[in-house]
Parts: structure tokens; sequence; C-alpha cells
């Protein structure tokens, strides 16, 4: 799989830390970022390009090339003033999606409200779960079930509009087990082989985890 986009992690706690690695060792060109200078020293073990910054400073993140960047993940959730404020400043210069961690609903609402495109809950998504789903083009959501074995919500490509589950095979292609369709808004686990697909259909399936990049090729 190729991912051509880029990635900017500000933050290097847990989560950041994790969100980073995950994106490195799958091939996405990440920038790490964060004020504390001990933690830029640890994380570049394994994340190649990090820089110790203040990423509120809109002339460092002019400097840094954020603007360049396709998906910013703001990680300080325990700094929310800091999380606005460079939430605020990514959206200014044109960063088209911007991801924020939060520690509380109304945090969430706080960072929604000055731009983030999506927040989250370290709770009820990992590090690594996000990651994952960042650079699995088409999936919409991923859960690790186990070690080996992952739930994903998968759009419904281009080519397999109008096509049936019986037409595509796609347990064969993929080694992917569909166990339930979404439509409008409902999830159906009696499925009809033969109804052709639409684009605004989700499809839940059960993979194999080494075999996800497959799907997304």
């Amino acid at each position: 799989m190729i991912n051509s986009k880029t990635y900017a992690v500000f933050g290097l706690g847990r989560y950041g830390s994790a969100v980073a690695k995950e994106l490195v060792s799958n091939g996405a060109e990440v920038l790490a970022v964060d004020i504390d200078e001990e933690k830029v020293d640890e994380a570049v073990k394994d994340i190649p390009f990090c820089r110790c910054a203040d990423v509120t400073d809109p002339e460092v993140l002019e400097e840094l090339g954020i603007s360049n960047v396709d998906v910013v993940i703001i990680a300080m959730a325990t700094n929310l003033e800091a999380s606005v404020m460079s939430a605020m400043l990514c959206k200014e210069i044109g960063v088209k999606t911007v991801i924020a961690k939060c520690s509380s609903e109304m945090n969430c609402k706080i960072l929604s409200k000055v731009g983030a495109d999506r927040v989250i809950f370290p709770e009820h998504e990992s590090g690594i779960r996000l990651a994952k789903s960042l650079i699995s083009s088409g999936f919409v959501d991923i859960l690790e079930i186990s070690e080996d074995v992952s739930m994903v919500e998968l759009e419904v490509r281009p080519e397999w509009e109008n096509k049936s589950l019986l037409e595509l095979d796609l347990r064969k292609k993929y080694s992917i087990n569909i166990v339930s369709i979404i439509e409008d808004g409902k999830a159906r686990v009696n499925i009809d082989p033969e109804k052709p697909l639409k684009k605004s259909m989700r499809l839940i399936v059960i993979a194999d985890t080494a075999k996800l990049k497959k799907i997304s090729l």
C-alpha cells in the first residue's frame, strides 16, 4: 500500500507517540512535535522527524511547514489552551484535516467549535487504532478483536457499486468475511448476496489483520 498523505503529531505523550510510531511503521511520512525536549529525544529513536517546538506559535508552524501537511493529530488533551490554539492555527493556514484528542465531552465540543474536523476520546479509541484507520484507504473504522483478527467498517468502492456480493466474491479475493451491511443507518446481518451494493452502504467485515493492506490497495 502506498500512503501518499503526510502527517504531523503534536504532543508526544503515550497517545501521541503511539499514533506517530504506528504511522511511521506503516511507511507514512510523519513529523512529531513536542515542547518537552526529553520527550523529543526519546521519541526520535522510533520517529525520524521530531522537533522540539511550541505549536501555539504561528511562526513556528510556518517554519515547520505545517501548511503542507495533510493531517495534523493534536495529542495534548491535558492542555486545552494549547490544543485550541494549535487547532485554530492549523485550520487558518489551510491544513485539510485536524484531529484532536480531548479529555472530556466539553473539551470535545470546544475543539469542534474552533475547527477540529474530528475529536476523539482516548478511552474509546487507542492511538494505534487511530493510526491504522488513517493509513488504511477506504476504511471508515477499524477495531482489533485480537492480535491477528480485526473488524473493519469498509466503504463500498466505486468498482463494487451495482454489483452483488455473489458477483464480487470478496471472500475469495480478499480473505474477508462480511458479517453485516449498514444501509440508511441500520445494520443488517441477514445479507442478500444477490442484492447490488450502493455507494451509501458500509460493509462490516472480519479480516486477518495481516491481510488488511491487501483490501486497501
